[in-house]
């Protein structure tokens, strides 16, 4: 423990030193500066080179902190060619520090090639922790965070992004693990629209928007409450994460709740109509509406004739 205050300590107090060869994977703010750590903030001046996802938008980030490192771009489309270069680089004793928009490199973001291309070089490759939009929005979800999953974004089409959501439902169904997902806000409806045909109705949902910054926002409920509420509003805007809560298995439910109580639920949940619910039921079921139908008549068949 004591080794590691001292290299830390060492790293903030010296900052003359030149930083140990290696990759440095530098996580920036997503949108509130003051959430830069000091050990970033201190790799960013060091470092000899920062590879940066747009050198235009790091530099306002390195201006207003007066760092005077030079940069130089590596994105999606050349971050493969570039690799070579930086690998030749740190092999001659220099720093490279790694950079996107916001956020960690490597999550959805450019830096995973150069990584993996440094490892493969033996080479150091140094992760430097900060701002993660996929984690602030979990653990103020109110969804349960002992175990999640990331899935990045989901496919721009509309039948890609339909067939993975399927897949979603059943591979977290009576797992309690939560999915993170990215979203654009141009998709965010469509995608809603998408889960609240596909997740059991009253499934949790939540849209954190606009993270660390002014406008931040959570929105929680049923998809159909949160993609009602984004609807309403004249535009969209902000980076948006979504968080899918785990359907319990069909079985289960079913075994915990008549049609009847589920349809209750979900008329309080949503403020529809019975005829609403009912369709909304047998959707995510999988059954004909006709068919659910003549099962809550049974059912309500079954109580009177126990009462």
């Amino acid at each position: 423990m004591s080794a590691a205050r001292v290299m830390i300590s060492d790293g903030l107090n010296e900052n003359e030193t030149p930083l140990a060869p290696g990759l440095y994977l530098v996580a920036t703010p997503i949108g509130n500066l003051g959430d830069i750590t000091l050990r970033a903030l201190d790799v960013l001046r060091r470092a000899d080179r920062i590879a940066a996802e747009d050198t235009r938008q790091t530099q306002k980030l390195l201006n207003h902190f007066q760092i005077d490192t030079p940069t130089e771009s590596c994105h999606e489309f050349n971050e493969a060619l570039r690799a070579t270069a930086f690998i030749e680089a740190i092999r001659e004793g220099k720093s490279i520090a790694v950079v996107t928009d916001a956020g960690m490199p490597g999550i959805s973001d450019p830096g995973s090639r150069l990584a993996a291309a440094a490892i493969a070089a033996g080479l150091p490759v140094i992760p430097i922790p900060g701002a993660n939009a996929a984690l602030s929005a979990l653990v103020a979800s109110g969804l349960p965070t002992s175990e999640f999953q990331f899935l990045g974004f989901l496919p721009e089409k509309a039948g890609a992004r339909r067939t993975r959501l399927e897949a979603l439902a059943k591979e977290l169904a009576g797992t309690g693990r939560t999915a993170i997902l990215y979203e654009a806000p141009h998709r965010i409806l469509e995608t809603l629209t998408d889960v609240e045909a596909v997740f059991p109705p009253l499934q949790r949902v939540v849209v954190a928007r606009e993270l660390t910054k002014l406008h931040e926002e959570f929105l929680r409920g049923t998809a159909a409450k949160v993609r009602t509420e984004l609807a309403s509003r004249d535009r969209i805007r902000g980076e948006i994460t979504l968080l899918l809560e785990a359907p319990a298995t069909q079985s289960a439910a079913s075994a915990t709740q008549s049609i009847r109580q589920q349809i209750d639920a979900l008329q309080s949940a949503e403020g529809i109509d019975e005829k609403e619910a009912l369709k909304r039921l047998a959707r995510a079921l999988g059954q004909s509406k006709s068919k659910l139908y003549r099962e809550l008549q049974r059912e309500l068949a079954g109580s009177r004739r126990r009462s």
